[in-house]
């Protein structure tokens, strides 16, 4: 996510902080001290809300362990105003298993606020809740409360929140995932805009919630009406096939010389008719700064890279490209390479699938693998 760098990480999961969550605590330091002009009284706001973000993050690793549990990774968690967000590797393949990754995160404020509650009675620190303030009242029944709160908020039918993947998961046990999506992002935005109408006329906060509501269940709908539009598609259907390839004895003026040629990016570099490497624009060039044009492209090629079976489904080859794997993924076929596979040649794909499919064709251009046309 954009505005956000890393502040630590936790269980191998790198976590993150949004530039608007700082905005948060400063408006909360800020309502606190033009309320009482009383160091404490803002400090006080300003800890209680660092303690039930706490408790968000706690929220955002129970999905992120159940996930796990699936075999799927969480790349980051982000803490936004709105609360915490879980960037999973993937979606769960089954509705059932993003049912039980959605519901963990609110049971895990349930076991917070049940633990709390424990004390409370213990403790026999309760108060009317009408007394109770972020920076008045018990702490530990403020944060009872809050927990509480997190709890209901989350289940509200509407992306980002939990309640929104829940409802996608009963819809997608009865309808295709795709509409099954649609569905709960219309309902998402529906409440979005009810926040935002709130928010101009009660809490700003209700209007930035909104914003954010309204924004993810957009994302959220793209993303999978992308996947939808790739489904069973193979990787062969969207590869580049008139593409240059640098051998293991070339150097990096060869590779100055094909990359000024064309417009390719990245380069595979072979050996015996077999992918041993990917040179990128970005190694290229650092090599260059360091090195000259006589190195050869072994010293700046990568050795860890992925390989697609030209059968391989494109939601998959989406799936690992957006996971890191690199801009430019080369596609193999009975163990030659017939193609390589981009980004843009992902949203042309796309691009052209769409207007077919409005004329009635569909996926008529795809052709067979072994059917390529590659620079020599």
């Amino acid at each position: 996510m954009k505005w956000s760098w890393k502040i630590g990480q936790i269980a191998g999961i790198d976590l993150r902080m949004h530039v608007t969550f700082l905005l948060l605590l400063g408006w909360v330091g800020a309502s606190y001290w033009m309320q009482s002009r009383h160091a404490p009284t803002m400090l006080a706001g300003l800890g209680f809300i660092l303690a039930l973000f706490a408790c968000v993050l706690l929220h955002e690793l129970g999905h992120a362990l159940a996930a796990r549990e699936f075999g799927i990774r969480t790349k980051h968690i982000t803490l936004l105003p709105i609360g915490g967000l879980a960037q999973l590797e993937r979606m769960p393949e089954e509705p059932k298993q993003e049912l039980w990754i959605a519901l963990t995160g609110p049971a895990v404020n349930v076991l917070i606020a049940s633990v709390l509650y424990g004390w409370l009675v213990f403790a026999h620190q309760w108060e009317p809740f009408s007394q109770l303030g972020i920076a008045t009242g018990p702490f530990i029944e403020r944060l009872f409360a809050a927990n509480v709160w997190l709890v209901l908020f989350n289940l509200i039918p509407a992306f980002p929140m939990d309640g929104g993947r829940v409802l996608r998961a009963l819809l997608a046990m009865r309808w295709d995932y795709f509409r099954a999506t649609r569905t709960a992002a219309w309902i998402g935005q529906g409440f979005a805009f009810v926040f935002g109408v709130l928010g101009l006329f009660t809490n700003p906060m209700l209007l930035l919630i909104g914003v954010f509501v309204w924004i993810s269940a957009r994302q959220e709908a793209a993303a999978v009406e992308t996947r939808s539009a790739l489904a069973g598609a193979p990787a062969f259907a969207a590869m580049l096939t008139d593409f240059e390839t640098l051998h293991v004895d070339d150097t990096l003026g060869d590779a100055v010389y094909l990359t000024l040629k064309g417009s390719q990016r990245d380069f595979a570099v072979t050996e015996h008719g077999h992918v041993i490497g990917m040179l990128t624009r970005s190694d290229l060039l650092a090599a260059l700064a360091q090195h000259g044009q006589d190195q050869p492209v072994t010293t700046a090629m990568r050795r860890e890279f992925h390989i697609v079976e030209s059968a391989e489904r494109l939601e998959t080859v989406l799936a690992t490209i957006e996971a890191g794997a690199g801009e430019t993924i080369p596609v193999i076929h009975e163990g030659r390479l017939i193609g390589l596979i981009t980004m843009d040649n992902l949203r042309d794909y796309l691009l052209i699938n769409a207007i077919l499919e409005k004329r009635g064709i569909g996926r008529g251009f795809e052709s067979h693998p072994a059917r390529t046309r590659r620079a020599s």
